[in-house]
This record gives structure tokens, C-alpha cells and sequence, in this order.
């Protein structure tokens, strides 16, 4: 009887002819380290883990693994929330994490060539001294790679201002599944044909492999002010960043923490918020020096009117600094007031800020389960944490349901089930509530064409009809989807 061995085996022997001995793991010591990302409740430990540093190996590695049919799961630096970069088990994980290069800056048309290893923040490092940056900035961004803010369209602080990473890229180059390298996009104001840079950014591995990227870069503002405000009731402070966008008011950054979130990122941090608040905003404004004077005002006269009670601004750079770092720090600080937490990502309109928090904080009794609220007000992206214990059983699964009703509420109020952190593994069922039939369909006819074999990051973000009619998402005539003469995926 023929075994799964047999292909399994000749992929290590073809490997060892691309890669050197030290790029190829497969003890399971080795393998560990790889079994999950920072969705660390699903785990899987892959055939095997290779580390390539040219785009040659890596349309080999694929080529390879296009002819064995192994599945392939791309890798940057593992720091996703959604089990994108989860293994899978009869397949490899190509890591990019050796694609390190920043390999041109370019500061007469403002863009640098890097590779897909290279970390976020290390961009905006090496301009920083010629008055540049790097605009997108996840909380990650001292670890999180290029690359797989590519694959997931990262966003960031300062994502409101200055966009996600789809709109601050202007080529990539992918190798597909049959071994190609595409251009895609163009350092030009327009390309013809379809826009494949945008189909790309936000596929999360599973259209291509980016192998590297042109990045815009952004000329640093000549001032920049950070308000802080605090508030007694979580609904004013949602009120009020609605009503500052609707005053045509945008600021670099607009982000909100309710008290959980903000005694954890102090304790950890000391940035010094006011702990007794039930909610403060932080509020960056950048540009000309006359129009954040101007905007300064602004905003302060629309806070008091929306209940905030004080009202500081920073005096200085380290104070700035300081306060974004308490931000930033929030996932890992709210880790030290819970054994485990769940991190949400969804994304409401603006004006049921208020309206959703109130529900959150409702479900929050209903499954005794605690949540602190961080997230991008400005653009009504939400991370609520769900703070639970996985040692007590059935913890995780209650989290979990928690987190659906969360993605069901953001997707009833006109919304997304993710802003940022993309589907992966975690959200395929909340798909089958934001999506029908009709435009699964079509995901599915894309992956398709891109990669009729599913090898490429497969049974991630987009999921089969038949799952999501199992769960009650999609109507069923007589036992059978519509239409039961189209290939199912």
C-alpha cells in the first residue's frame, strides 16, 4: 500500500538541493518555535521549516512544492493575531525572515526598496535622519515585518491620517505558486489594467509570496501636538470622536482606552494617565505650525463640549513619546492583569461608537468574562481584550463566542469583521455572517485563478459554503446549497 511518505520524503531530498543544510528544519525542537503566531491558542507543527535568502530559492522552494502538491504557509515575523501564519500540517513554512535588506532609499521621489524581512520600525530608523518616515505603525512595529503587512494590510496609529499599508506601497514582487515572479505596481501615479497591488495587500499569503516592496515614505510634519483628555462616561468619549471627524478635523492619530486598559498600560508604562478615568482619548495633530494652533483649539473646545474633564496637552517631545508609548504597550500590559486574553479586531461607523461599547460591556456580564478597550476611535477600528483563563475549562471557547458577538455586532451596525489584523484562521466562521454566498463565490474564483491546487496558505480567510451553511450562515434547499452543479472549494 502506496503511503504519504513517499512525496513527503522527496521534498526533503529537492529541498537539500535549493537550500543549505542549516535552512532546512525538521526536527520538531526546530519546529516548535513555528507552530503558531501570536494567536497562540491553535497550534501545528509543520513538515518541515525552510529559510531562504534569495527570490531564486524561494521559487524553487515553491516550484518544488507546487509539483509535490505540499502545502505552503509564508512567514514573516510571526506576530499576527489571527493565525494567518498558523502551520499546516502536511505542509512547510516558508519563512522570510532572512530577507532583511532595506536595499534603497530614494528621498527625490520618496520611496524605499526593501525586502520582506525587513521590520516596520526599521524603516522609518534608517530615514528618520533625513527627516522621513514610514507611515503605517502597528503596535507591533518593533517586530512586525513588512511582509506581513503586506499580507494583512496593517494599519496603525496613525493609520487615520496617513492610510494603511495599501496606500502607502507602490510595488510589489510576488513569486506564485507555479514558481513566476510578478511586478505588481509601479513607482508611477497609474497603472493600466487591474489594480493588483490592491488585491494583493490584505490576501494574507495565500494569492503570492511578496519578496519585496517599494515603500512610500513620508516627509516628517514641521509640528506636532498630542492632547490627552479624560472622561468619566465611555459614550461622551465616543461622542466626541465622532464629532470631531464630522467637524472635517483629522488628526495624525485619534485613540481611545477605557479604565481597564488605561490602569494596565499605566502601571506597566507610566505614561501618566489619569487611572481614575473611565475613558481617555489621545489626540495627535501634525502639520504647519499655524494650523495646529488652529486645530489645537478646535478640538479642546469640542472635547469640553463633550464632557472631558481635563484637558492636557504635552509640553514636550519625551512627554509625546510617552504617552503614544502607553498605547502601544496596552496588549502586553493588559497580559499582566490576566493569565491569557483574546484580542478582537473589528471596525464599526464612527457614530455607534458609543452604542457598541455599551453592548461590549453588556456581553461582558452575560459571559462573566472581564474586557479592556483599546483601539483606532478615529477610524472605529476596536480591539476589545477578552480576559479569560485558559487553564479553566471552557474558558477559551466562551472567549471565543464572545469575540463572534462582538464581529455580529460590528458587522449589524454597518461594519467589518476586521480592520487590520486580518481573517486567517480565527474569523473564518464570522465570514460566512459578513459575507453571502454570491461574493464567497467570487473569493473563491480568485484563490482560483491564482492557485487552483489551494497549496498557498490554504483553508485560511475565505471559508468553503458548505462551513458556513453548517453553521446556520447561508440557506440550504432540500439539503444542497444553490446552484450544486459549481465546484465547491
Amino acid at each position: 500500500m502506496k503511503t504519504s511518505a513517499a512525496p513527503h520524503n522527496l521534498l526533503f531530498q529537492q529541498l537539500a538541493d535549493i537550500l543549505p543544510q542549516d535552512a532546512i528544519l525538521t526536527a520538531k525542537e526546530d519546529l516548535h518555535p513555528y507552530e503558531c503566531d501570536g494567536l497562540t491558542a491553535y497550534r501545528h507543527l509543520p513538515l518541515a521549516v525552510v529559510l531562504p535568502t534569495t527570490t531564486e530559492q524561494v521559487q524553487l522552494i515553491v516550484k518544488t512544492c507546487s509539483r509535490l502538491k505540499i502545502p505552503v504557509v509564508a512567514r514573516g515575523a510571526g506576530t499576527g493575531l489571527s493565525g494567518g501564519a498558523l502551520p499546516h500540517e502536511g505542509g512547510i513554512v516558508l519563512s522570510l525572515a532572512r530577507f532583511k535588506q532595506i536595499m534603497e532609499i530614494d528621498t527625490v521621489n520618496l520611496h524605499a526598496r526593501v525586502q520582506p524581512g525587513v521590520r516596520n520600525l526599521a524603516i522609518s530608523q534608517a530615514v528618520d535622519h533625513l527627516g522621513l518616515f514610514y507611515a503605517p505603525d502597528p503596535s507591533s512595529q518593533i517586530a512586525c515585518s513588512i511582509g506581513g503587512n503586506v499580507a494583512e494590510n496593517s494599519g496603525g496609529v496613525h493609520c487615520l491620517k496617513y492610510g494603511l499599508t495599501v496606500h502607502n506601497i507602490l510595488e510589489i514582487k510576488v513569486v506564485t505558486i507555479d514558481g513566476e515572479l510578478l511586478i505588481i505596481g509601479n513607482d508611477r501615479l497609474d497603472t493600466p489594467g487591474y489594480d493588483l497591488l490592491a488585491l494583493m495587500t490584505g490576501s494574507e499569503g495565500m494569492l503570492g509570496i511578496v519578496v519585496e516592496v517599494l515603500v512610500k515614505l513620508t516627509v516628517k510634519p514641521e509640528t506636532v501636538q498630542v492632547l490627552m483628555a479624560d472622561f468619566s462616561e465611555v459614550a461622551d468619549a465616543g461622542d466626541a470622536v465622532a464629532a470631531i471627524i464630522s467637524k472635517g478635523i483629522i488628526p495624525a492619530g485619534l485613540e481611545m482606552m477605557d479604565n481597564p486598559a488605561l490602569r494596565a498600560a499605566e502601571d506597566f508604562i507610566h505614561a501618566g494617565y489619569p487611572i481614575d478615568a473611565n475613558a481617555i482619548l489621545l489626540c495627535e495633530l501634525d502639520g504647519t505650525e499655524d494650523e495646529v494652533s488652529e486645530q489645537v483649539a478646535r478640538v479642546s473646545a469640542i472635547l469640553k463640549e463633550h464632557h472631558a474633564g481635563t484637558i492636557h496637552i504635552a509640553k514636550t517631545a519625551a512627554e509625546r513619546a510617552r504617552l503614544w508609548a502607553g498605547r502601544k504597550a496596552a496588549f502586553p500590559a493588559v497580559g499582566r492583569i490576566s493569565p491569557d486574553y483574546y484580542c478582537m479586531d473589528g471596525t464599526i461607523p464612527r457614530k455607534h461608537l458609543a452604542h457598541v461599547l455599551q453592548k461590549i460591556n453588556d456581553f461582558s456580564q452575560t459571559y462573566a468574562l472581564g474586557v479592556a478597550n483599546v483601539f483606532h476611535a478615529g477610524d472605529g477600528n476596536l480591539h476589545p481584550l477578552i480576559l479569560y483563563d485558559a487553564n479553566r475549562p471552557g474558558e477559551l471557547e466562551k472567549a471565543e463566542r464572545f469575540g463572534a458577538d462582538i464581529l455580529a455586532l460590528c458587522v449589524k451596525v454597518g461594519g467589518s469583521i476586521t480592520g487590520e489584523h486580518g481573517v486567517g484562521h480565527e474569523k473564518l466562521d464570522s465570514m460566512c455572517v459578513q459575507f453571502g454566498e454570491a461574493e464567497l463565490e467570487v473569493f473563491h474564483a480568485v484563490k482560483r485563478a491564482f492557485d487552483p491546487d489551494e497549496l498557498l496558505n490554504p483553508g485560511k480567510a475565505v471559508p468553503t459554503l458548505h462551513r458556513c451553511a453548517e453553521l446556520g450562515a447561508m440557506h440550504v434547499h432540500h439539503g444542497q446549497l444553490s446552484h450544486p452543479e459549481l465546484p465547491r472549494f
